[in-house]
């Protein structure tokens, strides 16, 4: 199902009639606009039997991802003609640097632990709202990559026009189909999460995850890198991902349950490192938004310099521990905790149950 669409830009002025939509230019003079399809499901705009639209965000996870990460792999390759990046445009990138808010700010800092891990590029991200008020300096073969579900953040918006002024590349990872920054942008890859109708971001924070680690395996597979055969591992890794966020979603009642215990929680932490530091972020913001608790994330070391005073009896700890070589030392931080009086919780990889024996 879909529609046709015509958008409107600065500057100028829409008049809306039935079945009929007009546009001008500040002097009065009619202007013609290309007219664009937009896909669109009505049923991605109603409930469908879920108690409200965040839960059934949460469950269309898997579709999302799968639909994103279908966008641009193809016959076991990633292919990214669509989006504009060619191989060799890809080659001649030094650096890249993500500039994104909230949630979107939180992929950028995954992405950034993960494209320099398989790729070796220098990657910088940038909360956008500081981005634009400080004195920049570029690198003519940079990529900028400013991310963002809707498209039109204004603070996002405003370091791409800046990125743009100043002749640097831009890449826009954003979920609107036709939006400011898509519009605007040297190349587009777009996330297909669908409509999000609930406040805080699920759909397009998995996917624009997606879309980041698809480009940091290219990235790595053109400049050589990673072998051919560590390329196919990674997109195997990938293609199995929906079915994994489906397995861990059955187990929603376990979740309800631990959730319940812990409802009168007043303070929170989440502590990891690396990358499992940068989910902490996204989950301590998701805690804030989502159940109005105070929340705090940090990277598991650093909470001794300082923040392990604030730790006492029943505040509950969250660990993140999905990476191996960070296991050990990630578990000394939340012992450490525990002696203070914390309540822990360990979030782990699946079959690794030695966390429970804390």
């Amino acid at each position: 199902m879909g529609t046709d669409a015509q958008f409107s830009r600065n500057m100028q002025i829409g008049r809306l009639q039935k079945g009929k939509a007009t546009f001008f230019n500040l002097d009065g003079d009619e202007i013609e606009k290309e007219r664009v399809e937009i896909k669109w499901d009505a049923e991605a705009a109603e409930k469908s039997g879920f108690e409200h639209f965040m839960m059934k965000e949460i469950h269309e996870q898997p579709k999302a991802v799968e639909d994103t990460i279908n966008s641009v792999v193809k016959d076991e390759g990633i292919e990214f003609s669509e989006i504009g990046l060619e191989d060799e445009d890809i080659r001649k990138i030094s650096q890249i640097r993500i500039v994104a808010c909230g949630s979107a700010y939180h992929v950028g800092v995954v992405a950034q632990y993960v494209i320099e891990d398989l790729a070796d590029i220098p990657v910088r991200v940038e909360v956008a709202s500081e981005f634009r008020y400080r004195k920049l300096i570029f690198d003519k073969n940079e990529l900028v990559v400013i991310i963002s579900q809707s498209g039109e953040t204004a603070d996002s918006l405003a370091a791409l026009r800046e990125a743009k002024r100043q002749g640097i590349r831009t890449l826009a990872i954003v979920n609107v189909v036709g939006s400011s920054i898509a519009r605007e942008a040297d190349n587009v890859f777009y996330t297909l999460a669908g409509p999000e109708i609930a406040v805080a971001t699920t759909k397009a924070y998995s996917t624009q995850l997606i879309a980041c680690y698809t480009l940091a395996i290219q990235f790595a597979k053109i400049k050589g890198t990673i072998s051919e055969e560590r390329y196919q591992s990674l997109i195997e890794e990938l293609l199995s991902l929906p079915k994994k966020i489906t397995k861990i979603l059955k187990e929603k009642e376990r979740i309800q349950w631990f959730s319940a215990k812990q409802i009168n929680a007043k303070d929170v932490f989440f502590i990891g490192r690396g990358i499992d530091y940068a989910i902490s972020l996204e989950g301590s913001l998701k805690m804030k938004e989502i159940s109005y608790i105070h929340s705090e994330a940090y990277a598991a070391g650093e909470l001794k310099h300082g923040t392990i005073s604030l730790i006492e009896d029943g505040i509950l700890v969250i660990g993140v521990l999905t990476q191996n070589d960070l296991y050990e030392k990630t578990v000394s931080n939340m012992v450490e905790c525990k002696s203070r009086g914390a309540y822990l919780m360990g979030l782990a990889t699946y079959g690794n149950y030695s966390v429970s024996a804390l």
